[in-house]
């Protein structure tokens, strides 16, 4: 039975969206009308909770500071009002849920980043090396194959 709901709610996904944890920040690309334009607007901040992960319409809390404010928005991440959401840098936190975010200062929560960019470089340069491995499997695979003949 369990199987069953998770299978349906991966058919009723409609995007490939990355997998998300509380302590990332990210950017929110929502989609905004305003009288007969439509326009994209950028909201980037820190993943605080993430709800319903495995449902077809989970949802994340994302705060940011702006001008000494707190500010906070609850994305439901299946929205056709969300163009995309990417993942811009990833935090070492050991909690699900990060509310205690809200009481403290930025500077005092001293969290440990991980650059994403940084690892999509390193996991290119990995992924030639693969593929030239693969190449050298196959190669000594055929010569192989052609000696037991």
């Amino acid at each position: 039975m369990n199987n069953k709901l998770l299978d349906f709610n991966n058919s009723q996904k409609t995007s490939k969206t990355p997998v998300f944890r509380a302590g990332d920040v990210v950017k929110v690309f929502r989609k905004i009308i305003e009288g007969g334009k439509e326009r994209t607007q950028i909201f980037e901040g820190m993943i605080i909770a993430v709800k319903g992960n495995q449902s077809s319409s989970s949802m994340i809390t994302v705060r940011k500071v702006s001008n000494g404010v707190g500010v906070e928005i609850i994305v439901p991440t299946q929205s056709p009002n969300i163009s995309k959401i990417e993942v811009v840098k990833r935090a070492k936190v050991r909690q699900g849920k990060l509310y205690f975010v809200r009481e403290r200062s930025a500077k005092s929560l001293k969290m440990k980043y991980k650059d994403l960019a940084a690892f999509a470089k390193v996991e290119e340069e990995k992924a030639p090396a693969a593929a030239v491995q693969e190449v050298k499997n196959e190669e000594t695979s055929e010569k192989e194959k052609t000696e037991q003949k």
